[in-house]
């Protein structure tokens, strides 16, 4: 899967502006997929470059410009030829991953600190995605649906653990303090 795959997917619903390809990946894709605006720019010119999508510019009064990509016919058939492609394995690259697995080596206030950060961010992930089930959880075809309830429940879990492991850190301090 690379970010042209993603951005194809997008645009064979509707066609959308940069910024709404970008919102989109904050919000809906944010539990899987992960793209800033320096990845999707330069991917949409490859893209239109390749005749896989066409862009609009729409003239707005007091703004910039706004492009409307549209995919066309060679960009539906390689989304489709992606669909059909055999599943990669999943990636997935966690700095606060190693630095947990190596936290035996960090003082325990820093591991606190990380664990306290990735609940912080994990809670906030967990209600964006319920907000977007809630108001979504009709618009969206089975399929999406299914992958907004995996970031939710996959949520859930790694909350309960990340706060079973703070709770379990501060025990080790408390006991410290007792000796």
């Amino acid at each position: 899967m690379t970010s042209q795959d993603v951005i194809l997917g997008i645009l064979m619903n509707q066609s959308s502006a940069g910024y709404d390809i970008k919102r989109l990946l904050e919000t809906v894709f944010s539990y899987f997929y992960n793209a800033s605006f320096g990845t999707i720019y330069p991917m949409l010119a490859k893209m239109e470059q390749q005749g896989l999508i066409t862009k609009e510019s729409i003239i707005q009064e007091g703004k910039p410009n706004k492009h409307v990509y549209t995919i066309t016919e060679e960009g539906r058939r390689q989304f489709r030829e992606y669909l059909n492609s055999e599943l990669q394995p999943e990636e997935i690259k966690s700095d606060f991953m190693v630095r947990l697995y190596f936290g035996g080596l960090a003082d325990r206030e820093h591991v606190s600190e990380w664990l306290s950060k990735a609940i912080d961010k994990t809670t906030r992930t967990l209600q964006s995605l319920e907000d977007i089930y809630g108001r979504l959880k009709d618009k969206k075809s089975a399929t999406q649906i299914i992958c907004v309830r995996l970031g939710i429940e996959s949520c859930k879990a790694r909350l309960k653990v990340l706060n079973e492991g703070l709770n379990d850190i501060k025990a080790l301090d408390g006991e410290l303090e007792k000796e």
